[in-house]
């Protein structure tokens, strides 16, 4: 892990298109600002395991699936 020091106003760099911006800083709390590409998904991290948890949850449902989900519409 790299582990850098900044101050309120100064930026990290990811590859050539993302920008890391040190916005403020209130006691134990940090404002990050980020500007990426839009096709860059952000998220954070608890936020991020819960969409890969629901994904997997969605992968393992039987594969008959759509058909009962298409024939409960229809109704």
């Amino acid at each position: 892990m790299l582990v850098l020091t900044r101050k309120p106003g100064e930026s990290i760099k990811i590859g050539d298109d993302i920008e890391l911006k040190i916005l403020s800083i209130d006691g134990d709390q940090i404002k990050l600002g980020i500007d990426a590409p839009r096709n860059v998904d952000i998220h954070r991290k608890e936020i991020y395991e819960e969409i890969m948890n629901e994904n997997q949850v969605a992968s393992q449902l039987p594969k008959n699936s759509i058909n009962l989900l298409k024939n409960t519409q229809k109704d």
